[in-house]
Formats: structure tokens, sequence, C-alpha cells
């Protein structure tokens, strides 16, 4: 069975949110990720592009890139723009997009259960990306691109999240520029905690993308 955990995240302040909130690293080139930083201090982009904020001329695979990358998220939790969670949650995320919504469960995943062929591959990744995400997270001691991964619809996954969604009130809820709104609750209740990897009765999980990174980096070097 496939195994999932909660874990404590290092997350915005609510009221930061919005501008903290930025797309993935892997859809926007430097000059793009610095017009959409731009003005705006509080980007992710330059923890996850931090090449931004370095001359045009830098290597953006250089260790300068990296060391920044780190610099830029000590700072942000020494602002206090990003805090600890106080304890292990899962977290409830939600897109609305043209009236439609897509939810999905942010957990810990397990690197044996790739290994294993629990969660199963559906693509290559090319070696020059891999080494650019294992210099990343090798550096700031931070996972900031998230594995995405997919699993056969379960009722009584979908009653538990639903419920939840209902009955408790969202950390974030806010919409972006590009008119998605972005809404997420955390999920710190001890028996709900328990309850979800039970209900994940799943003999595989389907790899969508950015795991093999975080695998690379649990094998000898």
């Amino acid at each position: 069975m496939a195994k999932i955990r909660p874990f404590e995240a290092l997350r915005p302040q609510p009221q930061l949110a919005k501008q903290v909130a930025s797309k993935p690293y892997d859809v926007l080139n430097s000059a793009e990720a610095k017009t959409e930083a731009v003005g705006n201090a509080y980007s992710f982009l330059h923890i996850t592009k931090s090449e931004i904020d370095l001359p045009e001329s830098t290597d953006i695979h250089s260790q300068q890139v990296y060391d920044l990358a780190l610099e830029n998220l000590n700072a942000f939790v020494q602002r206090d723009v990003l805090f600890k969670e106080s304890k292990p949650c899962y977290y409830i995320y939600q897109l609305m997009m043209d009236g439609r919504a897509q939810t999905g469960l942010v957990c810990v995943s397990s690197i044996e259960d790739y290994n294993n062929d629990i969660i199963k591959k559906h693509e290559f990744t090319r070696p020059e990306k891999e080494q650019d995400r294992i210099n990343h997270i090798k550096t700031s001691g931070a996972q900031t691109g998230n594995v995405f991964l997919a699993y056969r619809n379960q009722a009584n996954i979908d009653t538990l999240i639903e419920k939840w969604k209902t009955n408790k009130n969202p950390v974030y809820d806010f919409t972006a520029d590009d008119g998605i709104q972005h809404t997420v609750w955390a999920v710190s209740d001890e028996p709900l905690l328990t309850k979800l990897p039970c209900c994940l009765k799943q003999k595989c999980l389907v790899l969508i993308l950015r795991m093999d990174t975080t695998v690379l980096l649990r094998l000898p070097r």
C-alpha cells in the first residue's frame, strides 16, 4: 500500500500568501521570472529562481545562484514572511478556474515506494534539469518544487476532504493575478491524520511530475 504522512510545512503568513505565491520554477525562464517578481520582494521566485536577483550574465547553474536561494530563504524566515507549522499537518489545496475546481492533498510520500515501483513512473527527465534541482535542494535545504502524484478515486477520501472543507475555515483563500483562486485548509485533527493514510488503499500511485530529483538525492554520490 502506498504510504503518505503529514509534515510541518514552512509556509507564508496568511496576509502575505498572495504576494508569496508564484508559478512553478520550471514554467518560467529567468527573464520571465524576473518580470513576474518585479516590485514584489515577497515573491517565492526570489528563492526558486534566485538568479533574478543577480546580474543577467550570471550562469543560472552556478553555485552563486544556489547560495543566494538559501540566503533569500533565510531572509524570508527572519522577516517572518514564512513560518514553520507547529505540528505535522496535511493540507487540502483547491484550485478554481472558470468555475471548475480541482482539489489535491499535500503530504509527504515515500521514496521507498518509488524505488519499489509502488509509485509508477511515466516519463524520463533530463539529467541537467535533475542536477539543477539537486543542487538547489542540497544548498537551500528545502524542497521548493512539489512532486505531483495521482491515485484512483477513493470515495472515502473524497468524503473526508469535502467534510473538512465544508466545516473548517481555510488558512489561505485568494485569487492570483491570472484569475485562479487558491484555497488551502490545514488538517491538524489527530483522528483525521490517522484516517487519511489508511483510506489510501492504493496498490500504486502514478508519478506526474518532479520526483526523480528527490530520489537521486538519496543515492550515494
